[in-house]
């Protein structure tokens, strides 16, 4: 046990920490378009994992054949939300469940992606390419990864606040009362799901040139890691800001939720754990965040319980 300790090197942990803040903000911009879904619609979306992938296979070989990186990223995310309307149509014109639609996508989306890329992988060289951000440069790519966030947070807290962005907001907290103000639905859902996986697969894209490849299998799992990102980022937000958190609020913590989220990660590495139980760890991650609101509120009403059984012994109700 003392040698395993020995073994740990702190410098090591801090000389990855660039890397790790660097990927997170890639996935914070994912967990943001998830938090679209997830939390604004209530959409159990599980397109994400295909779109992610799209993102970064439209962006690397679109960029390859000789595509501006910016176009190529732009049209990458125009996929992404190509692939978020087929799973809207799925739901709301054939009437499959939220949860089934997205896994349709998705699975479609693996052979697509297979013949977009034309193989399982393909490498993207920041030699012979220039990329927006690229894991030669961490510094810039973090100076990159938290304009890409900071921009999309800005226009989100707008959107959402315009007409169309209050009646998203609507369905997603109580359809049957938005349906009876004329609201069409259906039509925010489908809107909802393209500007989702839109943005998951922007980050796709950017996550790709970071990399350096874009691989078919490279968004499995994302939906996990969003959520991770998501609720970390709200346990956190509500324990430092609590009733002070506002909406921009909670956007920016779910980016921070992505960079927090990839520290624990780093920790996990650092501390020479099996990287086969990566995603086991970040099972366990998500189930701790995901029971702590829960288990504050049962505390809390246990107290409240027991404060007024009290009071009711003394005689005082």
């Amino acid at each position: 046990m003392a040698a395993y300790f020995a073994s740990l090197n702190p410098v090591n942990f801090f000389n990855a920490l660039p890397s790790n803040v660097a990927q997170g903000l890639i996935w914070g911009i994912m967990a943001l378009g998830l938090y679209i879904t997830f939390r604004v619609l209530d959409f159990a979306d599980l397109t994400v994992d295909g779109s992610m992938a799209t993102g970064g296979a439209v962006t690397v070989v679109l960029t390859t054949n000789g595509w501006n990186i910016w176009t190529a990223l732009i049209v990458a995310t125009l996929a992404g939300m190509l692939a978020g309307l087929v799973t809207g149509l799925f739901h709301t014109k054939l009437g499959i469940p939220p949860i089934l639609a997205g896994i349709l996508t998705q699975i479609a989306l693996y052979s697509i992606n297979l013949h977009i890329l034309g193989s399982a992988n393909k490498a993207l060289s920041v030699d012979k390419y220039n990329l927006i951000l690229s894991s030669r440069n961490i510094t810039h790519a973090i100076i990159v990864g938290a304009l890409f966030c900071i921009v999309i947070i800005a226009i989100m807290y707008w959107f959402f606040g315009t007409e169309l962005g209050s009646a998203i907001r609507a369905t997603g907290c109580n359809p049957n009362m938005s349906k009876a103000q004329g609201i069409a639905i259906k039509n925010m859902e489908l809107i909802g799901l393209c500007l989702s996986n839109g943005l998951v697969a922007m980050s796709g894209g950017l996550l790709s040139q970071y990399s350096g490849f874009a691989d078919v299998n490279s968004g499995r799992g994302a939906i996990v890691i969003g959520l991770a990102a998501i609720i970390i980022g709200e346990v956190i937000g509500d324990a430092i800001l609590g009733k002070r958190m506002n909406f921009v609020g909670r956007l920016s913590f779910v980016a921070i939720g992505g960079v927090l989220y990839y520290i624990v990660i780093g920790i996990v590495i650092w501390l020479k754990m099996d990287s086969n139980d990566l995603k086991l760890f970040t099972a366990i991650i998500v189930a701790i965040f995901l029971a702590v609101p829960y288990l504050r509120q049962s505390s809390k009403s246990s107290f409240r319980r027991a404060a007024k059984r009290g009071q009711e012994d003394r005689g005082e109700v």
